[in-house]
């Protein structure tokens, strides 16, 4: 009787692998979750890009906005700089996170981009990045009022997005009292 047991062994190993790369291939490659989602924004205190003194966390809360990771090394960020600033246009509050990049690489960028960024923290070390759980750039988080972070987005913020998931959260983020 044990001996028949063990020809079905394979069969059920096949079926377990099959059943865990099924699950695997179900799961959405772009949703990484966030242990920081309903936390607030980690404490730092880090220079700004433009040297003009430091940010800290209590600079960047008290109104709804979006903090953008983005480096000039990032082919995707320049992809999505255009629709950031058409964003920054048209009222929606932006923080830059300038991260583990060369701060004249990237005033000479906004330079010649444009500076969607209300106020954009250079992250030399990477150490606010670390913090947020940065797996690269761009990534960009959802801040409410108090600077809890209620969303996080990894990849390119385009019309798509921006229409289809940002959007709405921040209209009712604004809605919850967290007017800019």
């Amino acid at each position: 009787m044990a001996s028949r047991l063990k020809l079905f062994l394979p069969l059920f190993l096949f079926a377990l692998l099959a059943l865990f790369l099924f699950r695997g291939l179900s799961l959405d490659p772009k949703e990484m979750p966030s242990a920081l989602i309903d936390r607030p924004l980690p404490a730092f205190s880090l220079p700004r890009l433009d040297g003009e003194g430091e940010v800290t966390q209590s600079d960047v809360v008290g109104q709804v906005s979006l903090l953008n990771v983005w480096a000039t090394w990032c082919v995707s960020c320049r992809v999505e700089h255009p629709y950031l600033q058409q964003l920054a246009d048209a009222g929606v509050p932006i923080i830059g996170l300038n991260y583990k990049d060369e701060d004249a690489a990237a005033l000479d960028w906004l330079g010649e981009l444009g500076d969607p960024y209300r106020v954009n923290i250079a992250d030399r070390q990477g150490s606010l990045g670390l913090d947020l759980g940065v797996y690269g750039a761009p990534e960009t988080y959802l801040l409410d009022a108090q600077g809890v972070i209620r969303y996080r987005h990894v990849g390119v913020v385009d019309e798509r997005v921006w229409q289809g998931v940002l959007q709405p959260l921040y209209r009712e983020l604004l809605a919850a009292g967290g007017a800019p």
